[in-house]
């Protein structure tokens, strides 16, 4: 999806291929917001039934898990291993969140890390000026901003790994196929449930564009709320933050310092209070056999970084 040559913010010259990937990311960013816009106004004064419910979160969740477990804890950080049908899933249930080609997500994460929070970072929030005006700017870029702006991420220097896995260069190369998937399943489940156009539509609608919306918006808040509001329990070189309600409505994602803190590990949620599906996944896999070598801070680990005293076993 995106040029594999990088550049400094200084050096940076827009080529004809970032161009029209940047068109495509506009489109994404766009098109879920008026689908979502459409459904509301649609649904304004009546119940929304209980399979289209049910299908939009059932997708929700898929895809969901496909970005969590998938792009970001397999595939960008290697916090576990999977057996090779689990990989796949992942991969192409991650392709299907619209939300980029596993190469390109897996390399701009790797490269946020290594650049966190610096004028390196391709979606800090930081960086962007002072005042409410500063504020703003930084929260709009670091949410979706950065998609528009932010130069390629060099495919060789970040993700030689993934580039030797032949499953994972065939599941790129069929992104839009998956993409169109994720809408054609639910469509088409509402349709055998209820035969009929209408449907289709609603099918296309709700657990296509409205729940590409609500999980688009869901990792976003990683990028942008996570690095600006909530708790620091660990010492990092960012601001990196918990925050509570993003964690929630990420699937475990928000508990970003710690994240930060353990980028290898498979554990988000390091207390009993902070819950992580994904974790809970990863270790319900590891229970059937799918998922092996799990990876977490040792206690010592986590008591060599950590701030607030409140943050125990």
């Amino acid at each position: 999806m995106i040029s594999i040559t990088e550049h400094t913010p200084e050096k940076h010259h827009l080529s004809s291929t970032e161009l029209r990937h940047r068109i495509i990311a506009f489109t994404m960013i766009v098109i879920p917001f008026s689908g979502f816009i459409v459904a509301v106004a649609v649904s304004w004064g009546h119940a929304v039934d209980l399979p289209t419910i049910a299908v939009c979160g059932i997708m929700y969740l898929f895809t969901a898990f496909g970005v969590t477990m998938g792009y970001h804890r397999l595939f960008t950080h290697k916090s576990f291993t999977a057996k090779r049908w689990l990989k796949i899933t992942l991969a192409i249930a991650g392709a299907m969140a619209a939300e980029g080609p596993l190469f390109f997500w897996c390399a701009m994460h790797r490269r946020h890390h290594q650049h966190s929070d610096t004028e390196y970072d391709p979606h800090s929030p930081h960086h962007h000026g002072s005042g409410v005006k500063g504020i703003l700017h930084g929260v709009i870029h670091s949410h979706f901003g950065w998609m528009l702006a932010a130069p390629a991420a060099d495919y060789r220097k970040y993700i030689p790994d993934l580039l030797k896995d032949r499953d994972l260069i065939w599941i790129s190369r069929h992104y839009w196929k998956w993409n169109a998937l994720g809408f054609a399943i639910p469509a088409g489940v509402l349709f055998v449930i209820e035969p009929s156009f209408a449907s289709l539509l609603k099918g296309a609608l709700w657990g296509g564009l409205v729940r590409i919306f609500l999980l688009h918006h869901a990792t976003w808040s990683v990028n942008s709320l996570c690095h600006m509001f909530g708790s620091a329990p660990f010492q990092t070189k960012d601001q990196s933050k918990n925050n509570a309600l993003c964690a929630i409505w990420s699937l475990g994602e928000g508990w970003h310092n710690n994240h930060h803190a353990f980028p290898t590990s498979a554990r988000h949620g390091l207390t009993m209070y902070q819950l992580d599906p994904t974790f809970i996944l990863i270790k319900l896999g590891s229970f059937l056999g799918f998922v092996t070598e799990i990876k977490q801070p040792s206690p010592i680990q986590r008591i060599s970084k950590i701030i607030d005293p409140k943050v125990t076993e």
